[in-house]
């Protein structure tokens, strides 16, 4: 079957990482979704281990037909783009969420998950798979080149883990690059912010300008006001990489104070 590349298309066919996937959490009589089934390999997979429900969201008409022909009643398919989907209103109770996510829009399907999400999370686990190089900045810690926006908005609600990384021949047809397997589980505890689209905002401003020093991006957000990094303890002469997680969440506090 020939892959298309407008969809980000790479069907994993490896049993052996197919296997430490479906392993990586418990799912008998669990609710699963599965993002981007493709031919249905993984999907397979996770019947085998007696799920209670299965929804698959595959946006290629084709393979949906496939899917249907496959696995019949087994699972319930949803013929359309992940990205237009309240999740939330597919059941009433928990997911768990498997995904081997399209390469082109992996990180938006992510971003769209945690600035949509409320004080109820509508899954348990989340198991993911991105290209390496953006689960490498979705793990990554202050301090590093990788940190960023990616790293604060992944790690406000969510406990990240890397799993694995997985070789190009893995999949049909062989990506040019490696993908890791990320584990994400709801925090207990999260730091309070009004708006998550005030989070994106604040980091978007602040890691537009990644190797300046934060006084720029802080005369964008606070003007002239020195109130908040004298509260925060925050030297100017930072680059923004410098600035650890939980300090990212303060400034959004104080940006929507300050915004009323």
């Amino acid at each position: 079957m020939k892959a298309k590349k407008s969809l980000g298309q790479n069907f994993l066919n490896d049993i052996s990482v197919l296997e430490k996937i479906i392993n990586v959490t418990p799912i008998k009589e669990k609710n699963i979704l599965e993002i981007g089934p493709g031919t249905g390999n993984l999907t397979s997979f996770i019947l085998k281990k007696n799920p209670r429900k299965i929804f698959v969201i595959e946006k290629d008409e084709y393979l949906a037909n496939i899917l249907k022909d496959k696995f019949k009643n087994e699972i319930t398919i949803i013929n359309d783009d992940v990205l237009k989907i309240d999740e939330s209103s597919l059941i009433n109770e928990k997911l768990t969420v498997f995904g081997n996510l399209p390469y082109n829009i992996s990180t938006e399907i992510l971003i769209k998950w945690i600035l949509n999400l409320k004080n109820y999370f509508w899954f348990d686990f989340l198991v993911l798979m991105f290209q390496k190089e953006v689960a490498d900045r979705i793990i990554a810690k202050s301090n590093t080149s990788t940190y960023g926006r990616l790293s604060i908005l992944s790690n406000w609600k969510l406990n990240v883990r890397k799993i694995c990384d997985i070789e190009p021949q893995s999949f049909t047809p062989r990506p040019k690059i490696r993908s890791s397997l990320l584990f994400f589980t709801p925090r207990d505890k999260f730091y309070n912010i009004k708006d998550p689209k005030n989070l994106e905002k604040v980091t978007r401003i602040f890691f537009n300008h990644r190797r300046k020093m934060l006084k720029k991006p802080f005369k964008q957000l606070f003007g002239s006001n020195q109130k908040v990094s004298d509260k925060l303890n925050i030297d100017l002469n930072l680059r923004p990489q410098n600035l650890n997680f939980e300090t990212y969440y303060k400034l959004t506090a104080e940006y929507e104070n300050l915004s009323g």
